[in-house]
């Protein structure tokens, strides 16, 4: 039978989600307490390849077993075992040819920044930190020329396999609280660090270094230079994954 668990990790000690020979990787971990709590090699199926150092609430793994414990208690199984960083939050039966990368879903990241005279070091690991006051008025502006189906070639970093650089981005919302200001981003899919080049390049526009209007162009330019810095990986968590239809889930 084939199970789906929702993982949620901190990844600040890890090498990304996708396993890596002699690296320290969530899908690596999940490799390991899966074969030996199922006596059987366990490779699971991701539904989106975390880089190094990104956090997430809900990422997605699929994988195949004979292992007579009930789906739903998969969860409690894998808790005891894995490190305390990853948690596993639900296990469920699934269709047994469900694969999470070929079945049309929305992704929501969320980047986080803490903009204030001194950083905070509770939040060093999850948020980057910027002293310089950011224009949140000028980011909101900015973000909306994100949303729609355009070629974001732009920011895309070097290195990705994809075959199209075309996305949809749904949303693009920036908000702040306090000292803390967050980037949400939906989206059916992001490219080799997407959103963080997103951060960084409304960042820029927070600073005044960018004008809003200028995002278009950049968009239009499919020049990665055009583009601002890829922010760091601390800020970024994946926070939801949603399916466009049903999950086939088996009761």
């Amino acid at each position: 039978m084939r199970i789906m668990l929702s993982v949620a990790y901190d990844g600040t000690g890890y090498h990304g989600w996708q396993f890596q020979p002699g690296q320290k990787t969530i899908e690596g971990e999940l490799n390991k307490v899966l074969s030996e709590l199922c006596k059987s090699e366990i490779k699971v199926i991701g539904a989106s390849r975390t880089d190094t150092g990104v956090h997430a609430l809900g990422n997605l793994a699929v994988f195949d077993t004979d292992l007579m414990i009930p789906p739903e208690k998969m969860a409690y199984a894998l808790n005891t075992r894995l490190p305390e960083d990853i948690r596993i939050q639900k296990s469920e039966r699934v269709k047994d040819d469900f694969h999470p990368r070929k079945t049309a879903t929305k992704k929501t990241y969320c980047y986080k920044i803490t903009n204030r005279e001194f950083s905070n070091p509770l939040e060093r690991l999850y948020s980057y930190f910027t002293y310089v006051p950011l224009d949140v008025g000028a980011m909101e502006e900015a973000a909306f020329f994100l949303e729609g189906e355009h070629d974001f070639q732009s920011f895309c970093a070097a290195g990705s396999t994809a075959e199209s650089t075309v996305r949809t981005i749904y949303d693009v919302a920036v908000k702040k609280k306090e000292d803390l200001i967050t980037i949400e981003v939906t989206g059916n899919g992001f490219l080799y660090n997407m959103v963080r080049i997103i951060a960084g390049t409304l960042i820029e526009v927070g600073r005044g270094r960018l004008l809003p209007e200028q995002i278009a162009d950049i968009i239009k330019a499919k020049d990665r230079r055009k583009a601002g810095p890829t922010a760091p990986a601390c800020g970024l968590t994946l926070v939801k994954y949603e399916f466009v239809d049903k999950v086939p889930t088996m009761k």
